[in-house]
């Protein structure tokens, strides 16, 4: 990831899905709060890492995930580094600070937040086009929905069942964790309405799991058996 965004602030032109920039595969993980995406993309990537390593093309590329909240890490590092080193690139630094603007608000709104936007489409469509991203959130399923290498999931579960995790995981009441889920519930519904203008539905994904149900390494499972059968990844000689 501090790769890709050292890269990134060297690198301005934009990518565009539109003119045949068509990298992949890619994995967008979209949830309802108490689901733990961050749990499944790190399963994920690293059971897609070992096909890489075996697939046909014999690459050693590794399979990475991204959410907002590595993002921010990665920042933070790449600042202090330029910091450290006493670069003084007002250019660069700019940039910096729309990314992490980007990656950190939990809704655009009107003309002043027009740039961030535009960069956290362009962020997204440049991890696409480098391919082997599994990202949490922050739009990708419908801002990469052009890109025809890609699997989009849907993580959701009974409200009273992600009541109970939450107040479990967070030592909550169960009025206080229902509570806590309606409000995360509604600024992600918000974000989606500001970044596409709208709320997800149903048809924006290609499979939407009851988190409830299955166990992570079942819900691993299947998501590697459909990117098999629509030939997005491959092993060996052929694919599944």
């Amino acid at each position: 990831m501090k790769e890709f965004l050292r890269n990134y602030l060297k690198y301005v032109k934009s990518g565009n899905l539109e003119t045949g920039d068509f990298g992949g595969p890619v994995v967008t993980i979209s949830r309802q709060t108490g689901c733990s995406a961050r749990r499944i993309a790190i399963k994920l990537s690293k059971i897609l890492t070992g096909y890489s390593y075996m697939s046909d093309t014999k690459t050693d590329k590794e399979w990475l995930w991204a959410d907002k909240e590595t993002f921010r890490q990665t920042i933070r590092e790449v600042e202090e580094e330029l910091t450290a080193r006493n670069i003084n690139n007002p250019e660069m630094l700019d940039r910096l600070q729309m990314i992490s603007k980007a990656f950190t608000k939990e809704k655009f709104e009107g003309e002043i937040d027009e740039n961030a936007l535009i960069i956290l489409k362009d962020v997204l469509v440049k991890l696409a086009i480098q391919g082997r991203y599994i990202i949490l959130g922050r739009g990708a399923t419908n801002l990469l929905a052009d890109l025809p290498n890609k699997l989009s999931i849907r993580l959701e579960a009974p409200l009273e069942w992600r009541i109970n995790r939450v107040a479990q995981m967070k030592n909550l009441s169960h009025l206080e964790a229902e509570e806590y889920i309606l409000k995360s519930d509604e600024k992600r519904n918000k974000f989606t309405e500001s970044v596409i203008g709208r709320r997800y539905d149903n048809t924006d994904f290609d499979i939407i799991f009851n988190y409830a149900s299955l166990s992570d390494d079942q819900i691993v499972e299947v998501i590697v058996n459909i990117l098999k059968s629509k030939k997005i990844i491959s092993f060996g000689d052929e694919y599944y």
